[in-house]
């Protein structure tokens, strides 16, 4: 899948003399309309594309679907299709290194408007997570005022907005070239 952006924190400068630890994770873009399916996580107030690790033996479409309903209890995953990958060098606070080197393979789908009962671990139901459909134009103010007036900004914040911005862009060239 092609790398449609990049994005390191400056935080992780300079990479040398650095151990990276390098993690594949898969999200879903739902929209309906203009509105796409996110996550809504309370303690850092922000929306996030639903997705997360792609365990091992799966493939990257694999991944996104188990997340997807695992996260939102999206039924009848449809249509899918890759919108690109994020790669992103970002701080990693655990013992076993220094960095994280995430590549997070992204993919346009369908699901039903109505969702099921997501299945979230331990940290997701801590951190006050939950499934929505919001505006997307929304979502990206919401996220962006966040990044710039709040202390409590997660570390995926600046990756999420730039790929809402993303999905949003490609949306209008497309509404375009239809008019």
């Amino acid at each position: 899948m092609q790398i449609i952006a990049q994005h390191t924190d400056e935080r992780v400068l300079p990479l040398d003399n650095k151990t990276i630890i390098t993690r594949h994770a898969a999200r879903a873009i739902a929209l309906q309309g203009d509105e796409i399916l996110l996550m809504y996580t309370a303690r850092y107030d922000d929306y996030s594309l639903p997705g997360g690790g792609i365990d091992e033996g799966e493939t990257a479409e694999q991944g996104m679907i188990r997340e997807l309903q695992e996260e939102t209890g999206a039924q009848h995953i449809r249509d899918i299709r890759p919108f690109g990958c994020f790669e992103e060098y970002r701080p990693w606070y655990r013992d076993d290194a220094d960095v994280m080197h995430m590549f997070s393979y992204c993919f346009y789908c369908q699901v039903d408007r109505e969702l099921g009962t997501p299945t979230f671990e331990h940290y997701e139901i801590h951190n006050g997570m939950r499934p929505v459909w919001v505006n997307l134009s929304h979502a990206i103010a919401h996220n962006k005022a966040v990044m710039a007036n709040s202390d409590k900004a997660g570390q995926s914040l600046v990756r999420e907005t730039m790929l809402l911005e993303m999905i949003a862009q490609q949306r209008e060239n497309t509404q375009q070239a239809t008019a």
